[in-house]
């Protein structure tokens, strides 16, 4: 059956390496969600635990479902989270692309409710859900400036990347537009995505905590990939050199350089490299 404008077929991406110990709950929650019609594109992306045999088995074990969503399961070799987005991205039909990372879950109104949102505004673009936080088994609050907001979300996006994966769903179009995730990227390719889209964009926001988010594992990206503020400089400086912002926003993104670029030198000082700093200070003056 072809879906109908009003529900659009929504393509979830859920990229795993390694990570048979949750990639399991990951997908029960796609399943369990109350809207159709789905499609799930699993990328194992170089696995080289028993992630691919716990796909198998959930996806057979969830198979008998007369809702079930359309599934598939495609295996590359590591090419990293955002080389493994892309193929998801690349191989969906759906009009509308969700994200979920292997260590997250839905709730079961998420995708409902995020199109409800999406199909009363065509202004919108993208759209995410309010989130839970789980450390270590126990929920936890977040900072204050982490809580989400909507709108114009470009000066918040340049301070930290205010836009969850796992939180977020996309119309097609604007990925046909402002391009995939950069795959140079092997962190930080969320915040270099999101200040592509907000800087042409708002984000809608849905203020229901529809998205657990669950953290304090040995094999975050956040613990393994070091130096991550300089994917993040790199990201900015990218977007300086696209010559795609307003004034405004280049006077926005040319001082978080400066910030950025002043914190991150501090500490290569501090760490007995000067030639390092030296380079990152030098950054900002390439724009003034």
């Amino acid at each position: 059956m072809t879906p109908s404008p009003y529900r659009p077929l929504v393509t979830v991406i859920l990229p795993v390496h390694n990570r048979a110990w949750c990639i399991a709950r990951a997908i029960r929650s796609v399943f369990s969600q109350d809207y159709r019609p789905l499609e799930l594109i699993v990328v194992d992306d170089g696995s080289t635990d028993a992630t691919p045999k716990v796909i198998e088995k959930t996806l057979a074990d969830l198979g008998n479902s007369p809702r079930t969503p359309e599934s598939q399961i495609l295996r590359q070799e590591n090419q990293g989270v955002s080389g493994a987005r892309n193929t998801a991205i690349r191989a969906g039909r759906g009009k509308m692309v969700a994200l979920l990372d292997s260590d997250d879950s839905w709730e079961p109104s998420k995708t409902s409710r995020q199109i409800g949102q999406l199909s009363a505004r065509p202004d919108l673009m993208l759209n995410q859900t309010d989130e839970i936080w789980i450390r270590d088994g126990v929920q936890v609050n977040r900072p204050r400036h982490l809580l989400k907001s909507e709108g114009d979300l470009f000066r918040q996006c340049l301070d930290h990347c205010a836009v969850s994966p796992s939180a977020v769903m996309m119309r097609r179009e604007l990925l046909d537009e402002i391009g995939l995730f950069d795959e140079s990227y092997p962190a930080c390719e969320d915040y270099e995505m999101w200040l592509r889209a907000t800087s042409r964009y708002e984000v809608g926001l849905i203020p229901e905590p529809l998205l657990i988010k669950y953290g304090g594992h040995e094999d975050q990206l956040s613990r393994t990939v070091l130096a991550l503020d300089r994917y993040r400089i790199r990201a900015i400086c990218k977007l300086l050199d696209s010559a795609k912002l307003s004034g405004e926003q280049r006077s926005l993104a040319l001082e978080e350089l400066r910030r950025k670029c002043r914190i991150y030198a501090q500490g290569c000082e501090k760490r007995g490299r000067a030639d390092e700093a030296g380079e990152i200070r030098a950054l900002p003056g390439r724009y003034d």
